[in-house]
């Protein structure tokens, strides 16, 4: 106990010597009032720059870059001042050791630089804690300490049976798998976005394969990260027990799900754009993911649905073989009509409604003589169900309400006769 008093005295006096020098104040204080006069330059820099940069339009990427810029334009002055400094120090030959200057203007530039070679990530937070880490590590590199650093981490921690857990091993392993993990997903992103502009595929082999590649990079990119470290991969063989049971109480659903949803991308049952009706959920897909597909209603609600459904229950795929849809209208007109006459009309008032397609034509057929109407039913075909199944159908049966009241075609209606035999008579 009293030789650690005695060595924290002697460092508290060396200290106190070493700071009360006069080239050591000079440096101290130059430092800090460089740091307070670059807040202004930098102020007044960032208005005239940014006056500049509105008048570059449609050049998004370089508005971004300037942003950037403009966000540690505060430690970009800060770095010149104090390279500046030390260029007059050596003209004026004073103080000759300058190291506390020097080693600030390497701290500062090392923090510069990462800090913009972070905004490489989208997440601001992750971006940011990176970038911290990164300049822990240069900053003990630059001043001399990384490896008594290292040492004093190395030496918090314990053993499990023939592996050494210690503060540096599990640091290293935060680093080191954080920088594969997010290399891997970026180039997967990379990959799946090419494989979605080819040309030769269809939609559900771009979704397989990019998705297979995607975890095929993370998966390697996870064991490539634990070997580097050290890490014996036979330790994990613990574990499979406890994954089996979690896989058999737990993720049961998680696991059906992603299998169905291979099964469903490897056999093409549906893909991104088709029109699909699942229970009473109608609507078109616009995503196929791990765990579920997105299908967009026509109300625009978005209903993320498990792919197991998918396999389960029954699925209605308007566009499967082919984008055609045939919509069937039930009508009926008075006996006094011309059948052959309504046939016509009615077909050319579907062909005259933009959406209905002209190949194969519509088609009008006469079913039954009703009780009180001449009953057709009228068929037509669409390309684009997507577009909404209420609304053509009103636009057809508005045409042929314009059409039947232009050429006096009647539509009946139920009518009642009420017939009172022997009435009462009130006395």
């Amino acid at each position: 106990m009293e030789t650690v008093i005695n060595s924290l005295r002697f460092f508290s006096l060396e200290a106190v010597d070493y700071f009360s020098r006069p080239e050591v104040l000079f440096q101290l204080g130059l430092t800090l009032l460089l740091l307070l006069f670059s807040r202004p330059v930098a102020t007044r820099l960032r208005y005239s720059l940014e006056a500049q940069a509105r008048t570059i339009k449609g050049r998004p990427e370089i508005l971004r870059l300037i942003v950037i810029g403009l966000r540690r334009l505060k430690w970009a002055v800060f770095v010149v001042f104090l390279g500046l400094s030390i260029v007059a120090i050596q003209v004026v030959g004073w103080p000759a050791q300058y190291q506390i200057i020097y080693s600030v203007t390497l701290l500062a530039l090392a923090w510069l630089l990462i800090s913009l070679l972070s905004n490489i990530l989208r997440n601001r937070f992750i971006a940011r804690v990176i970038a911290l880490i990164v300049w822990t590590y240069v900053a003990l590199t630059i001043l001399g300490v990384a490896e008594e650093t290292a040492q004093l981490l190395d030496s918090a921690g314990f053993t499990i049976g023939s592996t050494r857990i210690s503060v540096l091993l599990l640091l290293r392993s935060i680093t080191f798998l954080g920088a594969t993990l997010w290399f891997a997903v970026a180039f997967g992103n990379s990959l799946e976005k090419r494989i979605q502009r080819s040309k030769d595929l269809n939609a559900s082999l771009k979704v397989l394969i990019g998705k297979m590649l995607k975890m095929s990079l993370i998966f390697v990119a996870l064991l490539a990260g634990v070997s580097a470290i050290g890490i014996d991969l036979t330790a994990f063989t613990v574990f499979s027990g406890a994954i089996g049971v979690g896989l058999g109480f737990g993720l049961q659903r998680v696991v059906s799900n992603f299998i169905s949803g291979i099964i469903i991308l490897a056999d093409s049952s549906i893909k991104p754009g088709d029109t699909i009706t699942v229970g009473e959920t109608f609507g078109w897909i616009r995503e196929l993911r791990a765990r579920f597909v997105s299908v967009v209603t026509r109300d625009g609600r978005e209903f993320l649905i498990p792919n197991e459904d998918f396999i389960t229950l029954q699925v209605i795929n308007w566009s499967f073989s082919d984008d055609l849809v045939r919509l069937d209208i039930p009508f009926g007109v008075s006996y006094q009509s011309d059948p052959h006459e309504v046939t016509r009309l009615a077909i050319e008032a579907a062909a005259g409604v933009n959406r209905v397609v002209q190949s194969p034509m519509p088609v009008c057929w006469m079913t039954t003589f009703g009780e009180s109407s001449l009953d057709f039913l009228l068929r037509f075909w669409i390309r684009d169900p997507q577009s909404g199944l209420t609304n053509i159908k009103g636009q057809v049966l508005l045409a042929l309400w314009d059409t039947f009241k232009e050429n006096g075609v009647q539509i009946p209606y139920p009518h009642r006769e009420v017939y009172i035999h022997n009435p009462e008579t009130k006395p």
